[in-house]
Parts: C-alpha cells; sequence; structure tokens
C-alpha cells in the first residue's frame, strides 16, 4: 500500500505534485488496466484556504481553455469530492499546470485530477493511503469521461502496471526491463467521441478470447513470460471499432511489430499508439518508425519511451 508520510511535521498550507502520462486499456483490459510512462506529466499547486470552496485559480500549460467553475473541471470536482467525502474544514485553491494535452490517448484529465489529489492530501492533518484517494479521483474522472473508470488513475495513484475495478487497484509486477514506445500523433481525439464509436453489437465469442487475452497478459506479467504475453496482447474488442478514427494507425502499428513488440495498440481512447518490448532499445528503434510512419499519414508525433513498471505520482 503507497501511503504518503505521516510523521510528525509542520502542516505546510501548499503543495505541488505530478502525475505522469499513461496509457490506458493496455489494448485487452478496457477501462481496467492502465500503466504509466515517465516523461510527460501534469503538475497541481494546491493551497489550502479558510473557505469550505474550492477554487480554480489559474490554468497554464499546453491546455488553458479548461472550465474554472470547479465542478465543472475535473480537478476541482475531484477536490470538491474530498473536500465533503471527508467532511473538512476548510478548502482548496488550484493551479494546474498541463504537460498533457487532452484528447491524447495519454491520461490528460487523469492526470490533473491526480496531481490535485496527492498534493491535496499532502495539506491534510492526516494524510490517506494512495487507495483512500481513489474513489475522489474517479468523482473527478467522470466529468471529463461521462464514466467513473480507473485505468489511467489507478497507475498514477500507484505506479506501473495497475489493475483498477471500480472499487479496488491491484499493481501488477513487470519485468523492470519492458519497455514502452508511446507515440502521441498532433490530433485530438475527444474521449466522448472515442467511446461512442463503441456503441452496438458484440459477439459472445469476442467476448471470450478477450477475457483469454487479458488472462494471458497478467499471467505472462506476474512471472516474466514475454511469450505469454505477445500471444496474449491483442484487442479484439475495442480496437477494432477506434481504428477508423486514428489516421495511419494500421502501418504505425505495425511499426512497432516489426521491431518485435509483444503487442501494439491504441492508448486509452487514442489517437497516441503504444507498443510493449522486452528492452529499452527495442522500444526507442520501434518509436522512431511509429513516428515516421505517423508522418506519412500526414501528422507530426512526439514519443515517450518509459518502463511499463513506470512512476506513481509524487509530491515535489
Amino acid at each position: 500500500m503507497l501511503k504518503e508520510e505521516t510523521s510528525p511535521r509542520v502542516r505546510a498550507d501548499v503543495a505541488i505534485a505530478e502525475a505522469y502520462a499513461s496509457v490506458g486499456n493496455v489494448g485487452i483490459g478496457f477501462d481496467i488496466l492502465g500503466h504509466t510512462v515517465a516523461g510527460a506529466g501534469d503538475r497541481a499547486e494546491v493551497r489550502r484556504i479558510p473557505e469550505k470552496e474550492v477554487r480554480i485559480a489559474a490554468i497554464h500549460g499546453v491546455v488553458t481553455d479548461l472550465p474554472y467553475d470547479a465542478p465543472r473541471n475535473t480537478a476541482g470536482a475531484a477536490l470538491l469530492s474530498m473536500m465533503h467525502g471527508l467532511d473538512l474544514p476548510f478548502g482548496f485553491e488550484i493551479t494546474l499546470h498541463k504537460g498533457i494535452a487532452l484528447g491524447s490517448g495519454m491520461g490528460g484529465s487523469a492526470a490533473s485530477v491526480v496531481a490535485a489529489v496527492v498534493a491535496a492530501n499532502a495539506l491534510l492533518d492526516e494524510p490517506l493511503s494512495r487507495e483512500a484517494l481513489y474513489p475522489f479521483a474517479l468523482d473527478g474522472e467522470v466529468v471529463a469521461s461521462g464514466s467513473r473508470h480507473g485505468d489511467n488513475l489507478g497507475p498514477m495513484l500507484l505506479g506501473g502496471l495497475v489493475l483498477a475495478t471500480h472499487s479496488r487497484l491491484v499493481r501488477i509486477p513487470v519485468p523492470p526491463e519492458w519497455h514502452c514506445a508511446l507515440v502521441h500523433p498532433h490530433v485530438v481525439l475527444e474521449t466522448r467521441r472515442a467511446r461512442a464509436a463503441l456503441a452496438g453489437h458484440y459477439a459472445l465469442d469476442e467476448f471470450v478470447a478477450q477475457s483469454a487475452h487479458l488472462s494471458l497478459v497478467l499471467a505472462g506479467c506476474y512471472t516474466g513470460n514475454a511469450a505469454l504475453v505477445r500471444e496474449g496482447l491483442s484487442d479484439v474488442l475495442v480496437e477494432p471499432r477506434r481504428a477508423p478514427l486514428i489516421p495511419g494507425f494500421a502501418t504505425v502499428k505495425q511499426a512497432a511489430l516489426d521491431h518485435g513488440a509483444l503487442g501494439a495498440s491504441i492508448s486509452g481512447a487514442g489517437p497516441s499508439v503504444f507498443g510493449w518490448f522486452e528492452d529499452r532499445a527495442s522500444a526507442e528503434a520501434a518509436a522512431s518508425d511509429m513516428r515516421k510512419a505517423f508522418a506519412t499519414a500526414g501528422y507530426d508525433s512526439d514519443a515517450l519511451v518509459g518502463a511499463i513498471d513506470g512512476p506513481a505520482a509524487r509530491v515535489l
């Protein structure tokens, strides 16, 4: 259990926390599986104020046109949930520093939520465990996506690969040498639009296949068996329905597979694409060719390469 520092201390009135980018779904774990990737993140500067309210003071960075009305802002909604849920006699003021673009498939809304609740937690008289922050974070995420899912929140709170149900977070061990290449094209795909693409009929055998694939990936991670992951990391439910929304997706995915990826798919709701690799060198080589594939489709892109067992949000 990841728990905040609770030793005797002089209480601060301001705290800054950073939460890192994430790969949601990991293809085969729609809404319940994700992991962090170092290299990009959101920061939240949270101030404890005597008024029982939550205020958004400023928003800086790659995205600034976000609501200043706290209930309509993901970070603000999460802190309102915390304030009311814990019956706090004080409130919070937030300044957000956005380092992750929204609609990128890299957990941009979740990163603001987690950075905010982790910073606010550091201002409590008795800080909570990271798991105890999860319900408040879910209340923030629903503002952005319309549903309570933790595939981005869980790994940001705990670090690494995390299985996130509605009520529980389970950290999944991953060999430290396994790396992810995450490539983000400069195009926006709104989460709500990507979720709308999933409406329609699903065959029972698709659910059976997806369950088998998820089981193989989890078993492979627990045992360090790359062959199991390679057999299982194939999304038969969501990827076929969202792939048409991402320019050049097939060639970008193939670029990852050509470099020996254990599997590759859409990161979160897209349009970012990820691949898993057994070592960093393969991930870096793949990232370069994945970017070239997006360029062929007409889009510049950025790439992150990091361990799948990535970092948890931290107080700076």
